[in-house]
């Protein structure tokens, strides 16, 4: 009984299971089809020609024996990778269709047509192996995608060109890196209805973080035009974050990131005869402004939510936008393969000291570092001039890279985001690479000693000479749980991700000053009076920064809450505290536009600081801002977990004056579960702690300013270094007693200072004293852990 061989299955007709059958990428297509459109993630409709039809192919046109005697001359050194590949691609593209797999084909692309209500619709043609996205294979991008394809012969001819790309140079160096065996692997090629990307945007979406693993976000990257820049690393894209548990709440808006890619160039339709697409500049407006909006990008991370709870895993997902009508379209989605298969029990940490200057930035892939040469390469052809062990430095890579990237220390590209090839490549290597550095390979020269630093947060650093690298091993299952919390001190958001894996209790400081110096750096004064600034070059970067913002505080709002909003999406729901804004008046100079807001004080320590400048009219109108951003974190983000803490509060009188403003400004103590701390730094503070503790719901003791205060000793005097001392007995007494206090109160009470950092000997006087929390350095986290946990032992 003869076996009926199908040429050609629509997408609806296929699921996860018929990977052996039309590959990774088409099976996972059919299973979106299948199972997610009534879930509303939209995919455009398709058919794939089937393994089968493949090999109906290869024995119809007598491939067999040629691709096994040209694979075993390779082997065998008696050819070249690019001979064999040559004489394999020439030999499927003369192949013949046989007849019933092309009436399949255009059987099935005459219903799609149909189905578009057009006589011959515009397709893309991608190729999918049935070894290709597999757990144990994940480079995808070996075989050829063609866009834009339109009419019978076009789509039969690109066909035939996605079969010959499983010969490509690249292609058969993987399989022989994978131990795949060529004669197994056969090609399904899909055939999707395509998204009019080209007069709108597309790109790339992971499920979950790509350097961190943080499984509570979704990074979306975007472009302007077809999908195929922002994969082959060519366009700094857009790239967006966003916080996938609260998405369940639709009046919510968890945006955490918005980062404005250059976008230089797009892929759009080419009308000229035998192209079917072509790269063109993108206009002022394009790279001046998002590919996506709010609304949209929220869209794309809750689809995303859906597509990870049905495959079960984090996912890998493209997507596109229709520029004709706006609609957004899931095109391509498949299993996260770096970050998901970690192990999660050890975290390693990088830490660098005797560094040179900085001489590039770009984006962190990874978040390792290392020491080593440049070498700088033009084209993958020029492999033979590449020294192992070097750190490659080029324009941007695609897979004829992979042979020369494998035998490198760090990669270094002038282009590309974190979803581009060189980014995906990296991770899977585990290599460190800084990606979209836009002047590396101008600034560099071969043979130069650098430092490639991919350790400090989603900003990676190159610098000068070798810098010293220490990496610490942490073994997480063995940190102890404790009765007392143990919290983290944070002022990096960029860093933020690095730690979500470790057991800690929230944030018992996070430092809004570092937010506003890093992330936003204007004065928020010179927003608010910018009509008044005299400082010309002020106002000309203030310009650039808040171009597209109509009224310009909008800015300083956003992006403080953006920042912000990473630390409090870190350890969402645990406790978040952010300590208002604590520059002394010399750093508020130092940001862009300060100075002309700014008195010159003898001694910034004791001087214009705290709580003192929150009701101040020189200040209050900036501190307006801070409030706004942390309303727009609480309520329109949806972060409820941030705690507020008011830093340097001189007095009682001093208290009322500040929660009058913060309430006049929206953040009301009690209102929405809002909790308000006052930092425990002044010995009034210990004096008159029943009192503040009527007014605030807790204290963190700031053990550097208190141990100031209490012994008069300038922190900074290098002349008084010896006698600063946080375990001195008056000192302990002052922490012991505001313990005490506000432990009668029935107010919480912790300690964010360095002391616990320094000394965790210190973490057992503290335990003794009965302290509820003890807030330190991510580095110290563990020590101080285990210290506290030797503390409580005895303690009973």
């Amino acid at each position: 009984m003869a076996v009926t061989i199908q040429h050609v299955i629509p997408f609806e007709n296929l699921g996860r299971a018929d990977v052996p059958r039309v590959g990774g990428k088409n099976a996972s297509l059919g299973e979106m089809v299948a199972h997610l459109a009534a879930q509303g993630v939209p995919v455009p409709p398709g058919f794939a020609t089937t393994a089968d039809a493949y090999w109906q192919y290869v024995d119809a046109n007598g491939l067999r024996k040629p691709m096994a005697d040209a694979i075993a001359e390779l082997r065998a050194g008696h050819a070249t990778l690019a001979e064999t590949g040559s004489l394999l691609r020439r030999a499927f593209l003369g192949g013949q269709w046989p007849a019933e797999t092309a009436a399949a084909i255009r059987t099935h692309y005459a219903a799609l047509s149909q189905c578009a209500g057009r006589d011959a619709v515009d397709v893309a043609v991608r190729s999918s192996a049935t070894a290709e996205d597999l757990p144990d294979a994940s480079f995808a991008g070996q075989q050829e995608t063609f866009l834009n394809i339109r009419g019978d012969d076009a789509l039969l001819d690109a066909c035939r060109r996605c079969y010959a790309s499983l010969f490509t140079d690249r292609a058969i160096s993987y399989r022989e890196t994978k131990g795949f065996d060529h004669l197994k692997v056969a090609l399904s090629v899909g055939v999707q209805l395509m998204v009019r990307s080209d007069v709108g945007g597309s790109g790339v979406m992971f499920s979950i973080d790509t350097e961190t693993g943080f499984d509570k976000v979704a990074v979306i990257t975007a472009a302007w035009g077809l999908g195929e820049t922002v994969v082959q690393g060519a366009v700094d894209p857009d790239e967006y974050q966003v916080f996938k548990p609260l998405l369940a709440n639709e009046s919510l808006v968890p945006v955490l990131e918005k980062h404005l890619g250059s976008k230089t160039i797009k892929m759009i339709y080419a009308s000229e005869s035998g192209k079917s697409t072509r790269t063109v500049p993108t206009s002022k407006v394009e790279r001046a402004s998002y590919v996506l909006n709010d609304g949209e990008i929220v869209k794309l991370a809750r689809w995303a939510c859906i597509i990870e709870n049905h495959y079960g895993c984090p996912m890998d997902i493209e997507w596109a936008k229709d520029g004709q009508t706006d609609a957004l379209y899931i095109v391509q989605a498949r299993p996260e393969t770096v970050q998901s298969r970690k192990e999660a029990g050890t975290l390693r940490s990088y830490s660098l000291s005797d560094k040179g200057k900085v001489l590039v930035t770009g984006l962190s892939i990874g978040d390792a570092a290392v020491s080593g040469r440049v070498c700088i390469l033009d084209s993958a052809k020029d492999i033979d001039r590449f020294v192992d062990g070097s750190i490659l430095v080029t324009e941007n890579t695609d897979p004829d890279w992979v042979p020369i990237m494998k035998r490198a220390a760090a990669i270094i590209t002038d282009r590309g985001g974190r979803t581009s090839h060189a980014a995906i490549v990296s991770r899977e290597l585990g290599l460190p690479a800084i990606v979209g550095t836009g002047n590396a390979t101008q600034v560099l020269h071969d043979e130069q000693e650098i430092t490639v630093s991919c350790a400090e947060g989603d900003t990676a650093f190159v610098y000068e000479g070798t810098a010293k690298i220490a990496i610490e091993t942490l073994d997480i299952a063995a940190i102890p749980a404790t009765r007392t919390q143990v919290m983290l001190n944070m002022g990096n958001p960029a860093a933020a991700f690095r730690w979500w894996r470790l057991p800690a209790d929230g944030v018992g400081l996070a430092r809004m000053e570092f937010v506003v110096s890093n992330h936003v750096k204007v004065h928020p004064m010179a927003l608010v009076k910018y009509d008044q600034l005299q400082d010309v070059d002020a106002k000309r970067e203030i310009d650039a920064l808040t171009v597209g913002y109509a009224d310009r505080t909008d800015y300083f709002v956003e992006r403080l809450a953006r920042g912000l909003s990473r630390i409090a999406a870190a350890f969402y729901p645990r406790p978040v505290i952010i300590r208002m804004s604590d520059f002394k008046t010399n750093e508020y100079a130092n940001l862009v536009g300060g100075a002309q807001f700014e008195p010159h004080e003898e001694n910034p320590m004791i001087g214009f600081r705290g709580a003192s400048r929150y009701y101040s009219p020189r200040y209050r109108e900036g501190f307006a801002l801070e409030c706004r951003a942390i309303k727009h974190l609480r309520e329109q983000m949806g972060f409820d977990n941030v705690v507020v803490m008011i830093p340097f509060c001189r007095s009682i009188a001093e208290a009322d004056k500040v929660l009058e403003v913060m309430a006049g400004n929206g953040l009301r103590r009690g209102e929405n579960g809002l909790e308000v701390y006052v930092m425990c730094e002044i010995p009034s503070n210990v004096i008159l702690a029943p009192a503040f503790a009527e007014r605030f719901d807790g204290f963190s003791i700031g053990s550097n300013d208190l141990t100031q205060l209490t012994l008069g000793v300038d922190r900074d005097s290098e002349q008084l270094a010896g006698l600063f001392d946080e375990q001195d007995d008056a000192v302990k007494w002052m922490i012991g007693h505001v313990i005490s206090a506000a432990r009668d109160a029935g107010a919480k009470i912790g300690i964010c200072g360095q002391a616990p950092s320094d000394h965790p000997d210190f973490a057992a006087f503290l335990v003794e004293c009965g302290i509820n929390s003890i807030s330190v350095t991510p580095d110290s986290f563990i020590r101080v852990k285990q210290k506290v946990a030797e503390a409580e032992a005895r303690k009973g």
